[in-house]
């Protein structure tokens, strides 16, 4: 690999998902998630943010309009994380999870975060977590370790 590492005020900033109905995309981000819509381009792409943010998740069927999510055994996005600040957010989106019959797949306490899995309509993988600003993940005591598992 190479010589220098990257950054480590590096973030990701935002992630684009292909998805096959747009509407039905939009229905879980912003009426079940929360998220707000801050620009629709007909059926084809939306953008939705937390707190007035350009967009923190990209919606489109450029590529995948009527299509099916990939089969298992495919490479692909695994989940993206959204990071909820507090332990009171997170439960209130577990609450609405809840309301919309949403499944999980999983939940863990990693030691450093607290996260639940499920998927999304077109099932990408999502993370919802209590944000690492209120647990650290920087150099992690004996007792503090990160606890990984396949839902990771």
């Amino acid at each position: 690999m190479g010589e220098a590492s990257i950054d480590p005020r590096v973030r990701i900033g935002h992630v684009h998902l292909k998805v096959a109905y747009l509407q039905r995309a939009l229905d879980f981000y912003c009426g079940v998630l929360g998220f707000e819509l801050t620009q629709r381009y007909g059926d084809e792409a939306a953008f939705v943010s937390a707190g007035g943010y350009h967009h923190h998740i990209g919606l489109n069927t450029w590529e995948s309009r009527d299509g099916s999510p990939p089969p298992k055994g495919t490479t692909g996005l695994y989940h993206f994380a959204i990071l909820y600040p507090t332990r009171v957010t997170l439960a209130e989106a577990l609450r609405r999870l809840m309301q919309a019959n949403i499944s999980l797949a999983g939940a863990s306490d990693h030691g450093v975060s607290e996260a639940l899995y499920l998927s999304d309509p077109d099932r990408n993988g999502v993370r919802t977590l209590l944000g690492q600003a209120t647990r650290t993940m920087a150099a992690p005591t004996q007792t503090d370790r990160l606890k990984c598992s396949p839902d990771d």
